[in-house]
């Protein structure tokens, strides 16, 4: 094994849960302010999915007061605590970016998948 592939391995997390496009997600990050670290959660719809291994990240849209707000995350950041899966989505597309499109409800449609 080459010496870069090593040090990705060690650098990705072991603990990641498992999660797809269509899911809604609450992204645990966590936010310098000062000399104070908090946990910040962003809440919303995984509108795609990119990269591999150590380089994977990962699309989350959330509507907030009628605006639509798309943040990247990186999978294996040190600064996401945790990753929880509130609804499973079942959707036929790997990038869902026709959701930029919709208004109100509309925009986080995706239909649920039973645990």
């Amino acid at each position: 094994m080459d010496i870069i592939k090593k040090i990705e391995q060690e650098q990705e997390k072991k603990d990641v849960t498992p999660f797809n496009v269509g899911d809604s997600v609450k992204v645990h990050c966590r936010v310098v302010e000062g000399g104070k670290e908090r946990i910040q959660i962003f809440e919303g719809l995984v509108i795609a999915k990119a990269g591999s291994g150590v380089n994977a990240s990962f699309t989350v849209r959330k509507i907030s007061y009628g605006e639509g707000v798309e943040r990247v995350f990186p999978v294996h950041s040190p600064r996401i605590a945790k990753i929880d899966v509130t609804n499973r989505g079942k959707v036929r597309r790997a990038k869902l970016h026709y959701l930029r499109n919709r208004v109100g409800k509309r925009a986080l449609l995706v239909k649920s998948v039973a645990r």
